[in-house]
């Protein structure tokens, strides 16, 4: 599948977006407002999984790996999520420190990420008849950063789906379209503040580069070969 065989490009690009840098940033970790009812919560790893979502899956992944700070990881298992640790300074240095310090928690997170969000977006891909790398970049970024490819944008464009005998690049330019002006007024600063995103992807398209092989891609000002 032509998808897959640019899957380093495409990862490494949303490495930008989430880290800045095309290695991705393992030991990333900030603190944002966007938990439930506007609560605080730690947000971390290359592509960035949540404190009230993915977070404890990641940490099961790695004590299952026999991490080098398994141990120390273990009381929290019954914390995470349901209490709040964006205040608990051990907790953060330790996962800041995990990623630093352990190969097995660089390659616990590529393992957890793949299976939240590039497998699911490839099925989803596939499924829907989609073939074209830039394709595949602009839907697994909308998983990594949306968890999908959200209904309520898709209801706003007419375009069929590839599987359905739609055209697949006038799909993707509607969606990424759609998905920019949603960015872009969204009544979360956050959230307007990515738009930078959907900017790559028109770039891309205005430079017919559906197969990603026109390099390097500038993306926020970093250029990702």
């Amino acid at each position: 599948m032509l998808i897959a065989d640019k899957k380093n490009l495409i990862q490494r690009i949303i490495n930008v977006f989430e880290t800045g840098v095309p290695e991705g940033k393992y030991d990333k970790l900030v603190i944002y407002d966007d938990g439930i009812n506007g609560t605080y919560q730690i947000t971390y790893g290359r592509s960035q999984t949540t404190e009230q979502g993915n977070l404890l899956k990641l940490i099961e992944i790695y004590i299952d790996n026999n991490g080098k700070f398994a141990d120390d990881f273990v009381p929290y298992l019954e914390k995470i999520g349901k209490q709040p640790l964006s205040n608990d300074e051990n907790f953060k240095n330790l996962l800041i420190k995990a990623a630093r310090e352990d190969q097995t928690m660089r390659e616990s997170q590529d393992i957890f990420f793949d299976g939240l969000y590039w497998l699911p977006a490839l099925n989803w891909l596939q499924k829907n008849g989609f073939e074209l790398p830039l394709s595949g970049l602009v839907v697994y970024d909308s998983f990594v950063h949306s968890g999908g490819v959200p209904m309520f944008l898709r209801k706003r464009f007419r375009e069929s789906p590839p599987s359905k005998g739609g055209n697949e690049k006038k799909w993707i330019t509607s969606y990424v379209e759609i998905r920019r002006q949603w960015l872009k007024y969204h009544e979360r600063t956050l959230l307007r503040k990515t738009i930078y995103r959907t900017q790559t992807f028109f770039n891309e398209i205005e430079k017919d580069n559906w197969y990603l092989e026109i390099l390097p891609i500038n993306t926020n000002g970093v250029n990702v070969f």
